[in-house]
């Protein structure tokens, strides 16, 4: 299982134009091949006059399930384009539609590999790329005498606070990476000179981190 991975925002498009021919480029994250293909048809319906809708997902963990399709361009100069981007850029769980308007310029294979190329890379930057980490929620409890003390600690911390609760005692939810959880229980039991009661993982979750898209 992934501790960490990246992916899509969630849903965004992008035009520019090539040679009087216009390239949309739709972009969403898609958990299943049947998620990624009902999105296509989407767009497919959205643009039933363009002359072509060509796209590519990858799907899983592993990169299980890869996909292209040229939907009536030259082989190799459309699908395959979008997807070497997905490769590139190591997204998971993504789809990408591009619809091109014929703009009576002929492009060429070359021509038509740099234009889907591009249309897919500005419309993964438009539409935002983010790590996926995959995180424990751990949870405990401390006395208010030590409420400031320890929100100081986890804010000045590494750490994420998921929620805080205010009851007989102050109840700490805490994002900690998989396999750090010894490490932050060692953190929280000597800055709480151990006070800290009721220590345990609650859940597991991924937490998003939006990144520079030249990070990737």
């Amino acid at each position: 299982m992934l501790s960490s991975y990246y992916t899509v925002k969630g849903y965004g498009e992008h035009e520019h134009t090539v040679q009087k021919s216009k390239f949309i480029a739709y972009i969403n994250r898609a958990e299943t091949e049947e998620a990624a293909q009902q999105f296509i048809k989407q767009i497919k319906k959205k643009h039933h006059d363009a002359n072509h809708n060509c796209s590519a997902y990858m799907i899983g963990e592993n990169d299980e399930i890869q996909k292209a399709n040229d939907d009536g361009e030259p082989s190799g100069t459309a699908g395959v384009p979008i997807l070497e981007v997905l490769k590139k850029r190591k997204l998971k769980n993504t789809v990408v539609v591009i619809t091109r308007y014929f703009g009576g310029i002929k492009l060429g294979a070359g021509g038509l590999i740099r234009a889907y190329g591009t249309s897919t890379s500005e419309g993964l930057n438009a539409t935002g790329i983010v790590e996926r980490k995959r995180m424990s929620i751990l949870r405990f409890t401390v006395n208010y005498t030590l409420l400031g003390k320890v929100e100081n600690g986890l804010r000045n911390s590494t750490y994420s606070i998921k929620s805080i609760q205010y009851m007989e005692n102050v109840e700490f939810n805490i994002y900690i990476p998989i396999n750090g959880e010894q490490k932050f229980i060692d953190w929280i039991i000597d800055l709480t000179n151990g006070s800290a009661k009721t220590i345990d993982i609650i859940d597991s979750t991924f937490l998003e981190t939006e990144i520079v898209i030249d990070e990737i």
